[in-house]
């Protein structure tokens, strides 16, 4: 059975859900799929009310999604992937002078409890958090450091990569540990993994 760490709202860090993907690999709009009755999204939503007290959803465009009552953040530059989340999430974090952001898959739907609270007291004066699991970094899974400066500079030098940012930045690496078929950080790309959550929490319900 996997064990869930009680949780607590932060008041001082935001979470930002990146859903603007186009969600090829599963047939498209990614977002919507179901899990256990539930849109990856709203689970996302769901897991970021329990430990934040400020929430957004980073999209391409406001016609992606309908929701409401949680802001929608639109990239400013179209087409340069997942780094397009991070700078609508720097944004909206500075908005609201916080001087970190959480920033999180909608495709995550297994994410442990206790990332946000072991990122913070790991960050320090780095520019990253950043979790590791089953010898793999999870960017989409980081807290940063926001500065807009720079990273609107590494953006307009031609920079895309999560990773090359963070570790420019400054990263801090925190491991997780799991057992096989457990990976807290496991993400949904394809319809293979989509039938693997599914098992697991039918797993989980035992």
């Amino acid at each position: 059975m996997e064990k869930s760490v009680a949780s607590k709202v932060d008041p001082t860090v935001p979470i930002v859900i990146a859903a603007g993907g186009n969600g090829s690999r599963i047939g498209g709009f990614k977002h919507a799929r179901l899990l256990a009755g539930q849109s990856l999204l709203d689970r996302a939503i769901d897991w970021a009310n329990t430990h934040a007290d400020r929430i957004a959803i980073a999209v391409r465009s406001v016609d992606q999604i309908a929701i409401a009552g949680i802001p929608l953040l639109t990239d400013e530059q179209v087409d340069i992937g997942p780094i397009s989340a991070l700078s609508s999430a720097f944004a909206f974090a500075a908005t609201h002078n916080h001087p970190r952001v959480l920033v999180i898959g909608c495709d995550m739907p297994f994410l442990p409890d206790d990332l946000l609270l072991r990122l913070k007291e790991a960050i320090g004066e780095s520019g990253c958090a950043m979790p590791v699991s089953a010898g793999k970094d999870h960017p989409m899974a980081a807290m940063w450091r926001v500065d807009r400066p720079v990273l609107k500079d590494y953006i307009a030098n031609g920079g895309r990569s999560l990773w090359s940012f963070a570790e420019a930045s400054g990263v801090v690496q925190v491991s997780w540990e799991s057992e096989p078929e457990q990976d807290p950080f496991a993400n949904i790309n394809d319809e293979t993994a989509l039938t693997e959550a599914r098992h697991r929490l039918k797993r989980r319900a035992r």
